[in-house]
């Protein structure tokens, strides 16, 4: 009797444990998902015995179904059975068990409410199976009592679902509440100049070095990270604006139609910044156009007497924006063109040095650590916001020879020997293609690591093709993670001929660290090419 008590008592900590690891694995999910639901089951139609139903739920099904039989006819030893069943096809599951996500899960008030919600939706399914069980033999209501845990695990992906569902009411109120707290703030400062960043590629980097210049005569607020999201613009205006702040740097992303206008809505710019437009999110925003549209609607926000300044070298930008009919501030890398452009550009492995033009035949020279051609058109962005808000050109350039790399953003590193050169966040095709450029002027052997490029709509399968054939031209190993998804960047290597045995399929970055580790020495260079976020890593076997 002991036995049987303790056994129950273990198997039942177990299931609870199971079920709370697997309900942690979907919030997580819907976390980066950015909370929506509609992304979040987007995310959960994959392979069904992969995600959603695992070998162990219908192992589990059936010894949950065989002790009841065994119940029925009298077997003694049931209980036991039972309890030693589940332990057994329960046991832990490769697929939930990343210890090293690359995104570990951020437990903030959203995500705890979240976490309460369908851990109490999975608790009124064990009381309805403990109400169940009630009525049933003593042995058999064993079954009914692990039948809960089980449903209870097998469903956490609907119930993680269901309870942003029913919390999204509040977390609407919460949001509103953010929101005007943010525009109230911002009213009380009619001194403070606002300026936007938006783009397909490159905000992050371009608001970084927006920063540094302007923190040549100004003290500045900056977003911080990827800070582009309602949310994360309020939390900074609510939380670190300061009247010290006469300047503040935001930068403004979309997946959706409408995102820009709500974020304009909270902080209208004196000064908008448009770095360029590309199939960032073609597969949420359905054509060019309308990711052209969106971006260029920020121009449309700013206040009467603003100043876009924007990428000339992008025709969709330049055109797009001379319509909006607003006052202009254009930068180009083609000498003679725009009002800042940039002459004798000479590029190496440390970086790139250029001189900074004026109409007005002023110049001034540019050395920088930051790696690629795109970084140089960043960079006359982030002076030509500096020149529109007063500063001086040897001032703004000054702060643009300052810009560090932004992190896992084509930034070179040291590592055992190895140059690491870490262009990790979210790659797109105009990134893509600068990092192997930046790879192949590089010494040593040439590794690149890449999962390939994703939220590319209809275009994904022929882009990543196309970037296969790029990587053929500057790389002398190819590590590609995930040998599924990465199947269009092997087609587009063997099409330019790249030799077969130099392409290395894992499954894991980890297992491309392995890789490294056993094949490169001192003076080798590995360039990471993208690092997907969770949601899309292939399952283990």
């Amino acid at each position: 009797m002991i036995t049987n008590v303790t056994l129950l008592i273990l198997a039942t900590l177990f299931a609870g444990w199971r079920a709370g690891r697997r309900t942690r694995f979907f919030l997580h999910r819907l976390q980066l998902a950015g909370y929506k639901v509609r992304p979040y089951r987007a995310q959960l139609k994959g392979p069904v015995m992969d995600l959603l139903v695992r070998p162990s739920h219908l192992l589990g099904l059936f010894w949950l179904v065989l002790a009841t039989q065994l119940a029925f006819y009298g077997w003694p030893v049931a209980p036991w059975i039972l309890s030693l069943a589940w332990a057994i096809t329960f046991a832990s599951s490769r697929r939930y068990r990343r210890d090293r996500t690359k995104k570990p899960p951020v437990w903030t008030a959203r995500m705890k409410r979240l976490a309460g919600v369908t851990a109490l939706l999975q608790v009124l399914l064990l009381l309805g199976c403990t109400a169940k069980a009630a009525a049933t033999p003593v042995v058999s209501s064993l079954a009914v009592w692990f039948a809960g845990f089980w449903a209870a695990d097998l469903l956490a992906p609907w119930l993680v679902a269901l309870a942003a569902i029913l919390l999204d009411p509040l977390e609407n109120a919460f949001q509103q509440g953010f929101k005007r707290e943010a525009r109230a703030r911002l009213a009380d400062r009619p001194d403070l100049t606002t300026i936007a960043i938006t783009g397909s590629y490159g905000k992050t980097s371009v608001k970084f070095a927006v920063r540094d210049v302007l923190a040549q005569r100004y003290p500045v607020l900056a977003t911080p990270g990827s800070f582009n999201t309602p949310m994360g613009i309020c939390t900074v205006i609510n939380n670190q604006l300061s009247d010290d702040h006469p300047m503040m740097v935001l930068e403004m992303g979309i997946r959706h139609k409408g995102d820009i206008a709500e974020l304009v809505d909270i902080a209208p710019p004196h000064v908008a910044v448009v770095t360029c437009i590309g199939v960032a999110h073609l597969e949420s925003m359905g054509s060019i156009e309308a990711i052209a549209a969106e971006k260029l609607s920020l121009i449309d926000a700013l206040a009467e007497d603003g100043t876009a300044v924007v990428n000339g070298d992008d025709d969709r930008v330049l055109s797009g924006a001379k319509a909006k009919g607003r006052k202009l501030f254009v930068v180009s890398t083609r000498p003679g063109h725009g009002d800042c452009w940039a002459e004798h550009i000479t590029y190496d492995a440390r970086g790139a040095r250029f001189e900074v033009v004026l109409p007005s035949g002023q110049r001034a020279s540019v050395a920088t650590t930051l790696l690629g051609r795109h970084n140089i058109l960043n960079l006359l962005l982030a002076i030509g916001v500096g020149l529109v808000c007063g500063l001086r050109l040897r001032q703004a350039v000054r702060g643009a020879a300052r810009a560090k790399p932004v992190p896992h953003r084509l930034a070179l590193r040291q590592e055992n020997g190895l140059n690491i050169i870490d262009d990790a966040f979210n790659s797109n095709p105009v990134g893509a293609a600068n990092a192997v450029e930046v790879l192949g002027a590089m010494p040593g052997r040439r590794v690149i690591v890449t999962p390939g490029m994703v939220e590319l709509g209809a275009q994904e399968a022929d882009l990543n093709r196309a970037f296969g054939g790029q990587i053929a031209a500057g790389a002398d190993d190819v590590l590609l993670v995930g040998p599924e998804r990465t199947r269009p960047i092997r087609e587009g290597l063997e099409s330019a001929g790249f030799p077969v045995e130099r392409i290395h399929p894992v499954r894991t970055l980890f297992q491309a660290r392995a890789w490294i580790a056993e094949h490169c020495t001192a003076g080798d260079t590995i360039l990471y090419e993208n690092d997907l976020p969770d949601q899309y890593t292939e399952a283990a076997p």
